[in-house]
C-alpha cells in the first residue's frame, strides 16, 4: 500500500509514469525502507494504466464490499431488540450490585 501511495503522490505531482527511483526517494524521504522487488512488482502491475483507470477499477472493487447499512430495516429492528435486552441486563446487574451493599462490609470499616 505504501508503494502505491508513493506512486500516486508522484503522479499527482505531474509525472505520468513514476520510476522506481522516484518511488524509492519518496519512501526514503519519510523514513520507510523501500524494497526494490516490491517497487518493480507494483510498476509491472500498473504498466499501461492511467490513474483514472486505476481509480475506476478500485471503485468497482469497493462496490462489491458489504457496508454496515446493507441490511436496512432488519438491522435496525435487530439493534433495537438487542439494546432493549442490554438495558434489562444492566438493570439486573444494578439491582445485584445494590444488594451487595447490604452485606455489612465497607471500604473504610
Amino acid at each position: 500500500m505504501k508503494y502505491l501511495a508513493a506512486y500516486l503522490l508522484i503522479a499527482q505531482g505531474g509525472v505520468e509514469s513514476p520510476s522506481a527511483t522516484e518511488i524509492k526517494n519518496v519512501l526514503e524521504a519519510v523514513g520507510v525502507e523501500a524494497e526494490d522487488s516490491k517497487i518493480q512488482a507494483l510498476l509491472t502491475s500498473l504498466e499501461g494504466k492511467t490513474i483514472q483507470e486505476l481509480v475506476a477499477e478500485g471503485q468497482t472493487k469497493l462496490a462489491s464490499v458489504p457496508a454496515g447499512g446493507a441490511s436496512g430495516a432488519a438491522a435496525a429492528s435487530g439493534a433495537a431488540g438487542a439494546s432493549a435486552e442490554e438495558e434489562k441486563e444492566e438493570e439486573k446487574e444494578e439491582e445485584k450490585e445494590e444488594s451487595d451493599d447490604d452485606m455489612g462490609f465497607g471500604l473504610f470499616d
